[in-house]
């Protein structure tokens, strides 16, 4: 067996071509260990130490690899991982006879179905999504999936790193589709009742008087996610997505407030997607 490989513009990201179907369709994203509990291929690439995030495409798969960790080093075991995978004769993922969706412990879906009224907007989207958003988020590691369109919006799915392709894909869509108005991440449309409680509305009050005022300046925004319990799930966007200050600006800047504020708010935590690694939020055991 003849596997190719090929490197990708993040460092800690490379592509792996087995030459024989990965799945069946879709993609299936792996960020942990946990996670892959229904990939044999995935927990066997796991089993490799410094290995953090497998993604399974079609016809290949795409393989994070730890900070600091030496491809040279790594490659060959995760080939030889691979070609094990292929001689046990084990499905890539178990009980995924079609599409294979992304693999993220308590992601609840879409909540509104298509109205018949914006198809001719929807596949305008769906077509640019191909030919235009999809190549760049291959090039990424990740990938972009369509998931609903909204009175403007339209709701995807980031695989992977690809959430610092939002702002472009707004502004590509609605100039070829002037009925779309922005790119929304899809959980964003799903209800979370954390936020109409007293502790939620307080917290957001902190976030627009003191932080976001602050964070602006720098390009930066954060948004509130939800409220569960004495835990307030916030996400980083803009300049402050991936920005190396990101944790400082968490611990000793909007942690501080809220909780100043907040009494009863006694964790914040970040579900930025800052590396295409996992989101504390949405996976179990973070």
């Amino acid at each position: 067996m003849f596997i190719q490989t090929e490197v990708m513009p993040d460092p800690l990201r490379m592509k792996f071509f087995p030459g024989e179907a990965v799945i069946a369709d879709g993609v299936a994203e792996f960020p942990d260990e946990e996670t892959a509990e229904r990939s044999p291929l995935a927990r066997r690439i796991f089993q490799v130490e410094g290995v953090n995030g497998v993604i399974l495409y079609d016809s290949f798969l795409t393989v994070t690899c730890e900070e600091g960790a030496d491809w040279q080093m790594l490659k060959p075991m995760i080939l030889g991982a691979i070609m094990d995978h292929y001689t046990s004769g084990e499905e890539a993922v178990l009980g995924a006879p079609g599409a294979a969706s992304t693999e993220a412990a308590e992601v609840e879906e879409y909540p509104f179905e298509d109205s018949e009224d914006d198809r001719e907007t929807i596949d305008q989207v769906n077509e640019l999504l191909e030919s235009r958003v999809r190549p760049a988020a291959e090039q990424m590691g990740g990938d972009v999936i369509y998931k609903g369109f909204k009175e403007g919006t339209v709701y995807v799915e980031f695989v992977g790193p690809t959430g610092a392709l939002q702002g472009g894909m707004s502004n590509v869509l609605a100039h070829y589709v002037p009925s779309v108005t922005m790119v929304k991440d899809y959980r964003d449309a799903i209800p979370k009742p954390g936020l109409d409680t007293p502790h939620g509305r307080a917290v957001q009050q902190v976030l627009d008087e003191r932080v976001n005022p602050a964070v602006a300046s720098h390009g930066g925004h954060i948004a509130l996610i939800d409220i569960k319990a004495d835990t307030a799930y916030i996400r980083l966007e803009g300049g402050c997505q991936g920005c190396g200050m990101a944790d400082v600006t968490l611990k000793q800047g909007v942690e501080v407030e809220i909780k100043s504020a907040v009494p009863a708010i006694l964790q914040v935590l970040d579900v930025t997607d800052h590396a295409g690694g996992t989101n504390p939020y949405y996976a179990q055991g973070k």
